[in-house]
C-alpha cells in the first residue's frame, strides 16, 4: 500500500474503524480521506475477504475496498455516505386520541427542548393544528442524518416513540424533505418578538408531473421577496425526498395580520396562479395546515 491513505490508517483517528486488510497484490484505495476529519474514535478492526473477491467495508464515514473489482462498489458506498451526512429535514405527524392530547404535547415538548440543545440540531419545533388539535407535528432539521439517528437512541426520544405508538389513532407518519435554497441555523433560530402572536403555515403541493421545475422557478424568483416581508420570521420551500413532484412550504409569520399581508403581496400572484392550474387536486387549500407552536416557545 503506497498511497497517502496508508499513513492515515495508522493514525489515532482510524483506530476504531473497521477496515479491510490489504494484500500486496490487490488493493483499492478509495477511502475518502478528507471526511476523516469529522470523526474521532479509538481501536482498529481489520477484515480480510477471499482471494480476488470484491468486498467493501463501511464504518461510519470511512469506506474501504479490497481488490480492483471493488472500485465501483466503493464509489457507490462513498456517494451514499456523503448523502447520509448532508443536512436533513424531517416532518413527523401524530394524530392522538383526545384524552391523551395534553400528555403527548408534554412528551413532544420535552423532546423538542432536549434536541434544541444539541450542537448538531438546526431547529426543532412542535405544533398542533389550528381547528384540529388532535393532529400534532414535529419539524426537525439536523446537520446530518447520522446525528439525527443518534438522538433516536436517547431516553427522551425512546419515551416519545413509545408514548406516541400506544396512544395514536393511526401510526405516526414521517416525511423527509430536501430544503430548496436553505437558510442557516442562525436564521432558523430567529424568534418572534414578545408582543407577537405567531402562526405557521404549512402547505403541501402535489404538482402535475412535468410542471415541478416551473414551480421551483416561480419560487426561486419570489423567495427573496417573501423572506424580506416585515412580518415574516422564516420562509422555506422543500421538496419531498421520495417524490420530486411534491413540495411543502414552511411559512412562519409574526401574527395573522402579517399572513394576510402576504396573501395580498404582489409577488405571490404567480404562485397562486400555479396552484390554481397545475396541481393534481383542487382546491389547493386542501393541502394547507395552520399550525400553532407549543414548543419551544422562544421569544426575544
Amino acid at each position: 500500500m503506497t498511497c497517502y491513505c496508508s499513513k492515515i490508517l495508522k493514525t489515532k483517528e482510524m483506530k476504531a474503524k473497521k477496515i479491510l486488510s490489504v494484500s500486496k497484490t490487490a488493493m483499492v484505495c478509495i477511502g475518502i480521506c478528507l471526511i476523516l476529519m469529522h470523526e474521532n474514535a479509538h481501536g482498529t478492526a481489520s477484515k480480510k475477504s477471499g482471494l480476488r473477491q470484491s468486498y467493501v467495508a463501511v464504518n461510519q464515514l470511512v469506506v474501504t475496498g479490497q481488490h480492483p473489482l471493488a472500485a465501483k462498489a466503493v464509489g457507490e458506498a462513498v456517494v451514499e455516505q456523503l448523502k447520509y451526512n448532508e443536512e436533513v429535514a424531517k416532518l413527523t405527524r401524530y394524530e392522538v386520541n383526545e384524552a391523551y392530547q395534553k400528555k403527548l404535547r408534554k412528551v413532544l415538548g420535552k423532546y423538542v427542548r432536549h434536541v434544541n440543545a444539541k450542537k448538531n440540531n438546526i431547529m426543532a419545533e412542535a405544533y398542533y393544528e389550528e381547528g384540529n388539535p388532535s393532529v400534532l407535528w414535529v419539524i426537525e432539521r439536523w446537520s446530518s442524518k447520522e446525528r439525527m439517528n443518534k438522538i433516536g437512541k436517547t431516553l427522551s426520544s425512546r419515551t416519545m416513540k413509545w408514548f406516541a405508538k400506544s396512544k395514536l389513532i393511526q401510526p405516526a407518519k414521517t416525511i423527509y424533505v430536501k430544503d430548496l435554497e436553505p437558510i442557516s441555523k442562525k436564521e432558523w433560530r430567529r424568534t418572534p418578538e414578545e408582543e407577537d402572536h405567531p402562526i405557521t403555515i404549512m402547505l403541501f403541493v402535489d404538482s402535475q408531473p412535468g410542471t415541478e421545475i416551473a414551480f421551483k422557478e416561480i419560487y426561486h424568483k419570489a423567495m427573496p421577496q417573501f423572506r424580506s416581508e416585515p412580518g415574516v420570521i422564516n420562509y422555506q420551500l422543500s421538496q419531498l425526498e421520495d417524490d420530486s413532484t411534491q413540495f411543502v412550504t414552511y411559512e412562519k409569520f409574526r401574527n395573522e395580520e402579517a399572513f394576510q399581508y402576504h396573501l395580498n403581496f404582489l409577488p405571490i400572484q404567480p404562485v397562486i396562479d400555479y396552484l390554481n392550474t397545475s396541481i393534481k387536486k383542487q382546491p389547493f387549500q386542501i393541502g394547507l395546515h395552520r399550525l400553532i407552536e407549543f414548543a419551544p416557545i422562544n421569544r426575544q
